[in-house]
């Protein structure tokens, strides 16, 4: 790539960053630049700077003008402590008092003015959307869009500045990751052509078909009014009353009751931008098209238990594993593709009607053409200035994309710039750092709560005369497409094609493997059993009837109901592309446990060779600090103590780990079962072995196996006598997520 691609500048940083470092600490994690001492730094030195992983906003001025800030110089300054005026402070442990007993004086401005700041410190959390995690990246256009958009971003080679935000719809913002919930992908783009923000969810459709219905889809899944539970959950009464009787909503809820409700990390998760939008070309020409992100690691999720765990030992799994891939130079990247229609009168395909956002069009029928690749190569520098401000609106467009008339997409493009106003403060929250565009803004929009920029002038309309007729409208601005609108009387309505509400559900179901099936039925029996109501239950039954009769037969004998009447009633084929399972993807990025043991003289070479292949190592022995041995000094990552099986993508050990001198019961309930080896580390290959997890061992590491009930001649659990044999088929049998041979579907 050439020098000024921010890619592989970027990456060269952190290349360089890690050449720097020590031994054993390649691992990401570290809090800080550099390592802290132990006794309080007392010698004033200036501010450290960002970790090489970080990067803020561009520097640009509230106006979109390049500003020639620095890093730096937009963070704190000087070695002193100061006011928020710049005044140096002396102490900031005591009030000012009357004495040394008190009382406290109320002319005390650094106490006012410390303590009032921080009472201030929280705005309103997002209603929906409120737990998230950002990166900000580089999306580079390969030009293969230029025939149906004249959007400049999409030209050959031009490279975008992107923040992207992912986050949980149900959640506040204290809730955990690894809840089973829809996941929104927001990307904003900062074109030279202005703000476009692409703002999709990882499943392709959505509960409702009218904007409308938006309060009472959010009302029913959030915590029930009167005790405020359950918290990031889908599992109790409202949720599946509204849904049950909002039979629009089984095509989402199917999906979010397959694995796509619990992905394993933000890195291998798809996006879709729901709504089908429409492109216009340079000629004026027209196409209809829907946005599809693909992840370059493929698509990938947690199991059921893995991700109830994970909520329990690691809320913020998510965010740490986003944050630690950028920090080891591990990339997430993701493909940005189109499905493209022809602008047709009905704007249907195939007898799919492309503004319903309950419907797909299979990919089958109209494949995803790759227009641009999507890098993520940079953690904010603050979670506040840019996770928690930034503001997308589905508004936010640039020449060459506009909307359609999906009455949900209608709601949204005022819903958002609304839910802004209210929760920034007001109408400037595009002036915030993280917001501001990178094209020049001349907009004649004046003052407001928190505005930043300082406009000239002495006409703030147009046309004018007193400021030489400036701003003059642009011939090649953003117009939209003068659609022509069907006659059609005033009326609460929906068009017929919204009616059909099975279909797609069914051949979703069809489309997954037996193992994804048996996922879905378990997701339906855990969730149900968690409703209190008879009649709900009985009345969801009675709409899996209509997706297909194994399905709502397993769940009911799970639930103990009887099966109740109805059967499918359409005829549909699969899409085998909304399977998950069956390829073969990347392995960059994974995290493997290396379980020190009675045989750990090759730890330091596979630590190394796992390194080199572009995964991460975390070593566990029973103690931290580092190895015994001879050789490179090893850091231990963690410890029996404080490991767990849902930290790692697949498990290696060296031998059989004996019980370290804290196995005691009274002192950690892991471990609690006495044996041979180390009882944590026999409940933790276990975990691993349930979760369908690769794992491997050399030495004595089938006595390790054996404690922990796992055959060795089971799928997916190697053994042998070359420590660098074994890695290399783990690392195989990665490739494919999960082992899932290892337990066979009754459905198959």
């Amino acid at each position: 790539m050439e020098e000024t691609n921010p890619i592989a500048k970027a990456v060269d940083k952190v290349i360089d960053a890690v050449a720097e470092r020590n031994g054993g600490s390649e691992i990401p994690g570290r809090p800080g630049v550099e390592p802290p001492t132990i006794a309080e730094p007392v010698e004033p030195r200036d501010p450290l700077p960002p970790k090489a992983d970080q990067r803020g906003p561009d520097p640009v001025t509230a106006t979109g003008q390049p500003s020639g800030e620095t890093t730096e110089t937009r963070g704190q300054g000087g070695p002193f402590l100061t006011t928020a005026t710049g005044t140096r402070l002396p102490d900031t442990d005591h009030s000012l008092k009357a004495g040394a007993r008190g009382p406290v004086l109320l002319r005390d401005h650094h106490l006012r003015e410390k303590i009032t700041h921080f009472d201030h410190e929280r705005i309103p959390e997002r209603v929906v959307h409120a737990r998230g995690a950002a990166a900000h990246g580089v999306f580079r256009a390969y030009g293969t869009a230029a025939n149906v958009t004249k959007a400049a971003f999409l030209v050959k080679d031009v490279e975008t500045p992107v923040f992207v935000r992912f986050s949980t719809v149900l959640g506040s913002r204290g809730s955990a990751d690894a809840v089973r919930d829809t996941r929104g992908f927001a990307t904003k783009f900062y074109t030279s052509e202005g703000i476009f923000d692409l703002v999709g969810n990882n499943i392709p459709v959505f509960f409702i078909q009218d904007a409308i219905k938006f309060p009472d889809v959010i009302h029913a899944g959030k915590p029930h009014p009167d005790r405020e539970i359950p918290q990031a959950q889908s599992a109790h009464d409202t949720f599946w009353d509204f849904v049950s009787l909002h039979t629009e909503a089984t095509h989402h809820t199917l999906w979010n009751m397959s694995d796509r409700g619990i992905p394993r990390s933000y890195r291998m998760m798809e996006g879709f931008g729901v709504h089908t939008f429409r492109l216009v070309a340079a000629d004026g020409a027209t196409t209809l098209v829907k946005f599809h992100w693909k992840p370059k690691l493929g698509v990938h999720s947690l199991v059921w238990e893995e991700a109830q765990i994970i909520n329990g030992v690691d809320p913020d799994f998510h965010r740490r594993d986003l944050a630690d891939a950028i920090e080891a130079g591990a990339y997430p990247a993701w493909e940005l593709g189109i499905q493209i229609f022809p602008d047709s009168g009905d704007q249907t395909y195939e007898g799919i009607d492309l503004l319903d956002p309950t419907k797909i069009v299979p990919e089958e029928l109209a494949p995803v053409q790759p227009i641009g690749l999507l890098t993520l190569d940079a953690n904010p520098i603050n979670f506040f200035a840019e996770t928690e401000q930034v503001a997308f609106h589905v508004g936010h467009l640039v020449p060459g994309i506009d909307v359609t008339d999906d009455p949900l997409l209608a709601g949204r493009l005022f819903s958002y710039l609304d839910t802004q106003i209210t929760r920034l403060g007001g109408p400037n929250f595009d002036q915030l750092p993280i917001n501001r565009t990178h094209a020049p803004v001349n907009d004649m929009l004046r003052d407001g709560m928190h505005q930043t920029a300082v406009h000239p002038g002495a006409a703030p309309y147009r046309p004018n005369s007193l400021d030489g007729g400036c701003p003059f409208q642009a011939p090649d601005g953003y117009v939209e497409v003068p659609f022509p609108v069907e006659a059609g009387a005033r009326g609460r309505v929906a068009p017929a094609s919204y009616d059909d509400h099975f279909s797609q559900p069914r051949m979703f179901w069809l489309s997954l493997s037996p193992v994804e099936q048996e996922h879905v039925i378990a997701a339906y029996t855990f969730e149900l059993s968690k409703v209190y109501e008879p009649a709900i239950r009985e009345r969801q039954l009675k709409v899996l009837a209509q997706i297909d009769p194994v399905l709502c037969e397993e769940v009911a004998a799970g639930l103990g109901l009887p099966v109740p009447d109805g059967k499918p009633e359409t005829i549909v084929d699969p899409s085998p592309a909304l399977s998950q399972v069956g390829r073969t993807w990347p392995v960059a990025g994974r995290v493997i446990g290396l379980v020190a043991g009675s045989d750990i003289d090759e730890i330091r070479t596979l630590r190394q060779a796992i390194l080199d292949a572009g995964m991460v190592p975390l070593v566990i022995a029973p103690t931290g600090g580092v190895l015994p041995g001879e050789g490179d000094q090893v850091t231990v990552q963690r410890t029996f103590a404080a490991a767990r099986s849902v930290e790692f993508d697949a498990i290696l050990v060296a031998g059989a780990p004996a019980p370290g001198a804290d196995a005691v019961g009274g002192r950690d309930a892991k471990a609690g079962v006495p044996g041979p080896v180390d009882p944590r580390v026999t409940l933790m290959m276990n975990e691993a072995y349930r979760h369908a997890k690769p794992l491997g061992g050399w030495g004595e590491a089938d006595a390790t196996f054996t404690a922990a009930g796992i055959p060795a001649d089971a799928p997916g659990v190697v053994s042998g006598t070359d420590p660098a044999t074994v890695l290399s088929q783990v690392t195989d049998l990665l490739g494919g997520h999960r082992v899932w041979d290892r337990f066979p579907s009754g459905l198959a």
